[in-house]
């Protein structure tokens, strides 16, 4: 991998999803920064308790993080229409369009080639789904979007057991208001 090339920037959804990507991707040699955008977690409240959780373990792994901002209203424009749609349906492929596009927008801004996302390793989550977002988005911005199923070897085991061990906070819900109900 040349210098260039090992710089990744890691959409992070919340602190316990993104702790074993992190371990992975730093032991694939990547040189990480992790971008936390969420505007899709309400309450505010909720989104300072994962964001929060997100500095105490980048603070663990050494690494960088960036916080994009905080305005709800994006997402709640680009879910209009969709509130009443179930969880895993189109509300919730346009929120994860709307978060990894900022993150592509966001490496492309720092000059970095490569990036991907800690939700796909949720086993609520579609890895094929969040992969063909990616890789659209990823074409657009001339950019790699990294497709590693981080589920994938106990994944989701190994992140619950990191997130323990730092006593990272723990959310019960997906994050948005209407995964709530």
């Amino acid at each position: 991998m040349q210098k260039q090339d090992n710089k990744l920037l890691l959409h992070a959804c919340c602190g316990i999803c993104s702790g074993y990507p992190i371990s992975l991707l730093k032991d694939m040699g990547y040189s990480l920064t992790v971008y936390f955008y969420n505007p899709n977690i309400f309450p505010q409240e909720e989104y300072m308790k994962r964001l929060n959780a997100e500095k105490t373990l980048c603070g663990h792994y050494e690494v960088e993080l960036i916080e994009g901002e905080y305005i709800p209203e994006e997402f709640y424009e680009c879910a209009k229409g969709l509130e009443n749609e179930p969880e895993k349906g189109k509300r919730c492929e346009k929120c994860f369009e709307l978060r990894l596009r900022k993150s592509a927008q966001t490496a492309k801004r720092l000059g970095i080639k490569n990036f991907t996302t800690s939700i796909v390793i949720s086993p609520h989550k579609s890895f094929q789904k969040l992969t063909e977002i990616g890789e659209q988005i990823a074409q657009e911005y001339d950019l790699n979007y990294l497709a590693i199923d981080f589920k994938k070897k106990d994944g989701f085991l190994k992140t619950n057991k990191i997130s323990k061990s730092l006593n990272l906070y723990r959310q019960n819900y997906c994050g948005c208001r209407f995964s709530l109900r």
